[in-house]
């Protein structure tokens, strides 16, 4: 087993303490420090921050641990304990920025249909936080179109996932050729194949009707397309040969 780093030893803490915060105080926690889109009135501006820190359940928090423990050490290894954490937070926060920008086009343009058929924007902000319309309004806007844009609006992005994705794409970019045992079926996959298939599928299941569980794909797109940047520009400027202590 590898010896686990000092900023991923930390980082797992931390996960931990807010997660038996969650335990102990409920939906206060996910109130204050989940991510909340920014129009909503329980957004603060610490959550794109502070969501990363925060778990659904334990399954979520285990399986988001096992994987920054299992890729996050090697890199920190390589890189040094600065470098890491930057790259660890900026990839959590290209996440949170992408699935925003989502929720944004899903919430504008369900506004835009509530103007053309008569709403100001008194009623229309009333609509987001009471989800009453006139019964002629909900029959010709249709239940599910309301519902996606209510689902927008209302939501609660927590979880470590998007940042861990830009893990696994830097990790693979760093050690293609590794050896990553799958789960089901448990065979041998290289991590050069293995992480464009896994983001493959958070692309099939964010843009289909098929995703299982309330599960942000475009987090952990955006997390990946954030490491990717990242991966690129440094080895563009050869700051991968630089270590940040």
């Amino acid at each position: 087993m590898q010896k686990i780093t000092e900023t991923v030893k930390h980082l797992l803490i931390i996960n931990g303490i807010f997660f038996l915060a969650t335990l102990a105080l409920g939906d206060l926690t996910y109130d204050w420090f989940a991510l909340h889109y920014p129009s909503n009135p329980k957004f603060q501006l610490w959550q794109p921050l502070t969501h990363m820190f925060m778990h659904g359940d334990i399954s979520h928090i285990f399986f988001n641990m096992f994987g920054l423990w299992m890729f996050g050490t090697p890199l920190e290894q390589m890189w040094g304990k600065n470098k890491f954490i930057f790259f660890y937070i900026s990839t959590g926060l290209g996440a949170a920025a992408l699935q925003l920008i989502l929720y944004y086009f899903q919430i504008n343009h369900l506004n835009d249909q509530l103007i053309a058929a008569g709403l100001n924007s008194f009623e229309i902000n009333k609509f987001y936080q009471t989800t009453e319309l006139p019964y002629r309004l909900v029959e010709a806007l249709g239940k599910d179109n309301l519902m996606n844009g209510l689902r927008a609006f209302n939501s609660v992005m927590v979880g470590a996932s998007g940042a861990l994705y830009g893990i696994l794409v830097g990790f693979a970019m760093l050690f293609p050729n590794a050896q990553l045992m799958l789960l089901f079926p448990p065979i041998p996959v290289r991590a050069k194949y293995l992480v464009p298939l896994l983001i493959l599928g958070d692309l099939f299941f964010g843009f289909t009707s098929y995703s299982i569980g309330p599960i942000a794909h475009f987090a952990h797109i955006g997390g990946a397309i954030t490491g990717l940047l990242m991966m690129w520009f440094w080895k563009r400027n050869q700051f991968n040969k630089n270590r940040w202590y």
